[in-house]
């Protein structure tokens, strides 16, 4: 009969402090095993028999994991301990039992995983990407590009593991030529959904949503060239949009008025400073970190741009030209947020409101300066000017030649007559009233 060991005392426990394994007696084959800071309750127990390395039954001795010391404390261990030796005795492998009920509970998380629709796979990928993503613009439109698009489809009632392709496919096709960029985004957003489905189990086989060999042979190649366009506003209306304009108060109005009148980027207005501002040469010098060409540009800036600025109130602390009302950065939505409100006004007054007048969608920020560059255009200005006024990249002879005193002469009077047409109320410039409006 195997020797018992001493029954020690809880205190005697914690007085144990070298590396091994130490019978503490209680319950049959308890010890508590150390090494290094690790500590924990391990019980050795005879279960069933197995072969040897000579081929000889022998009795085959298991160590089973009580729990570490002293989360678990003496009395608890001895208590489990004697649980699972009753369990051996009534012939249960309770080392078996564990993997067993282990095996049941993934299987049935399993199932769980199989179960979950596109939506709660995506709203997963969502809540990774607001991690992920500082944008929260970028984060926005992860949402409402898959709820205006994707959503009516791919999240009928069915588990994403029954979509197909072609359940993809049927999303992507009316907006596949039309709206090519847009179409590639949602593409691309569908095809990580199903890449997290995957992951988790939820999603077996191929990812339905890959373009080569999987879409493309489905919707065809998209076409060179169907860029989808910012909403922009006629130029012929910009008279009385501006005028509605400069009604409205706030930083974020101010703000879409300097970038209106300077053709300038929602980002660059919005994040410029007073350092960057020459009002005795009309100058404002937009650092390379904010520029899409990643290099510094130089705005000319016409009287009424200088006038804008000189409106401006000065905050103490804050070198921001157009700060928020808590003192930072205005968002990158608050400009077009502007635009969304006026031509709300508008249509409540009985207007037409302020529209690209080839998709009927309400003017950006952006769009502006398709604006201009259309206004440019048609009154029959140097196109290198207009790039240029513009930021954007243009043959490296007119770069050269844009460092000139005389080009950037010509560039203040372009901008200059752009400031003037804005201030014009052209008869054709006002958008008309809605047939039956009082």
């Amino acid at each position: 009969m195997p020797k018992k060991a001493k029954e020690l005392s809880a205190l005697a426990v914690s007085k144990i402090k070298d590396d091994g394994r130490h019978a503490v007696g209680g319950a049959d084959g308890l010890h508590l095993r150390i090494s290094g800071a690790s500590r924990a309750w391990v019980l050795r127990v005879a279960v069933g028999m197995r072969t040897d390395g000579q081929g000889k039954p022998a009795v085959h001795r298991r160590d089973i994991g009580l729990g570490s010391y002293p989360d678990v404390s003496l009395a608890e261990a001895r208590d489990k301990a004697r649980d699972l030796r009753k369990q051996i005795r009534d012939g249960i492998d309770p080392i078996a039992t564990k993997h067993a009920e282990r095996r049941a509970r993934q299987q049935t998380q399993a199932e769980l995983q199989r179960r979950k629709t596109f939506k709660e796979c995506a709203e997963a990928v969502i809540a990774q990407k607001g991690d992920e993503l500082s944008n929260t613009k970028a984060i926005a439109q992860w949402g409402s590009t898959l709820e205006a698009y994707a959503y009516p489809v791919l999240n009928d009632g069915r588990t994403i593991n029954e979509l197909t392709r072609h359940d993809v496919a049927k999303v992507l096709e009316p907006i596949w030529q039309s709206k090519r960029e847009t179409a590639s985004r949602l593409r691309g957003r569908i095809a990580a959904v199903f890449n997290y489905a995957k992951g988790i189990e939820a999603y077996t086989g191929d990812n339905p949503a890959d373009l080569k060999g999987v879409l493309e042979p489905i919707l065809g190649k998209q076409k060179k060239g169907a860029v989808e366009n910012q909403p922009a506003l006629p130029h012929k209306h910009i008279g009385a949009f501006m005028d509605d304009l400069r009604r409205r108060d706030g930083a974020s109005a101010r703000a879409l008025e300097f970038c209106i009148l300077t053709a300038a980027r929602s980002g660059e207005a919005r994040g410029a400073t007073w350092g960057e501002i020459d009002l005795e040469a009309k100058t404002w010098t937009i650092p390379a970190d904010r520029m899409k060409a990643k290099r510094d540009h130089v705005a000319v800036l016409s009287n009424d741009a200088v006038s804008l600025l000189k409106s401006l109130p000065r905050i103490v602390g804050n070198n921001l030209l157009f700060p928020a009302p808590r003192g930072g950065q205005l968002s990158d939505m608050a400009l077009t947020t502007v635009v969304r409100r006026m031509h709300k006004d508008a249509i409540t007054e009985g207007d037409e409101g302020w529209t690209d007048a080839r998709s009927g969608r309400v003017a950006v920020a952006h769009g502006f300066r398709s604006t201009f560059r259309d206004w440019a255009a048609e009154m029959g200005h140097d196109r290198d000017m207009a790039e240029l006024a513009l930021a954007h990249t243009v043959g490296s002879a007119v770069e050269r030649a844009y460092r000139r005193t005389d080009m950037v002469e010509r560039r203040a009077a372009l901008m200059q007559e752009w400031a003037d047409y804005c201030g014009q109320l052209a008869e054709d410039s006002i958008v008309p009233l809605k047939q039956g409006a009082a």
